[in-house]
């Protein structure tokens, strides 16, 4: 078992969800309420890494990130090391290819918040913040909650990309689903197979206790309108 590696993959994967969940909710309530010349562009934009390979999107990302890039030439020249092929190149990599599982829940979230409340909430004097804060944002948490999971669970078996951006750098970019290949690769297949049912135990807990908590925070909004 590479403890190392699923420390990794779980660091990786919760610093990808703090990123990435509150630029999620900016994003989303915005697609939610305005309407603008190419939207429909945008949110394309935005859900291309469902349907792209992953080895398309970590070639880009590759080019992208990589020295010769002004991005990696910048990154080099500032804090002294590549950009690709560390953990930091792999985070930025896992937030671009994480963002419709976070954005699209919390756009639909924020799509189901009812109109005449936001009007209401400004009626009697809310600024747009705290609007936000006691409206919106309590109606729209199990799009959030939902988001934090897929974001979360996406990142643990990530496989292409990171390999692509990363590498296989033990303690650096090694993540448990890439240790699982390599063991596979060295035909150590009892070792795989304990590292492959701890990541699918994490992410059946994960899961579980998301539908758990989201069906009490639907009961209390019902109950809440």
């Amino acid at each position: 078992m590479d403890w190392t590696a699923l420390w990794l993959s779980l660091r990786l994967a919760g610093f990808t969800v703090i990123i990435l969940v509150p630029l999620a909710v900016v994003c989303g309530r915005f697609l939610a309420y305005r309407s603008f010349h190419g939207k429909g562009l945008a949110e394309a934009a935005i859900a291309l890494p469902l349907v792209l390979p992953p080895s398309v999107l970590g070639f880009y990302l590759l080019v992208t990130l990589g020295a010769g890039s002004p991005v990696g030439q910048w990154w080099q020249s500032t804090f002294g090391g590549p950009l690709v092929f560390s953990f930091e190149g792999l985070l930025l990599a896992s937030v671009l290819i994480n963002l419709p599982f976070a954005v699209q829940p919390v756009q639909r979230a924020f799509e189901g918040v009812a109109l005449d409340l936001r009007e209401a909430a400004a009626c009697s004097g809310m600024s747009p913040l705290r609007s936000l804060v006691a409206v919106e944002l309590p109606l729209a948490w199990p799009g959030i909650l939902t988001a934090v999971v897929l974001v979360f669970a996406h990142t643990l078996g990530e496989f292409g990309v990171v390999l692509m951006v990363g590498g296989a750098i033990p303690g650096e970019t090694q993540t448990m689903a890439i240790a699982i290949y390599d063991r596979v690769q060295a035909f150590d297949l009892e070792s795989a197979a304990t590292m492959s049912a701890v990541l699918m135990t994490v992410s059946l807990v994960t899961l579980s206790l998301t539908f758990l908590l989201t069906r009490r925070l639907d009961r209390r909004v019902m109950a809440w309108r």
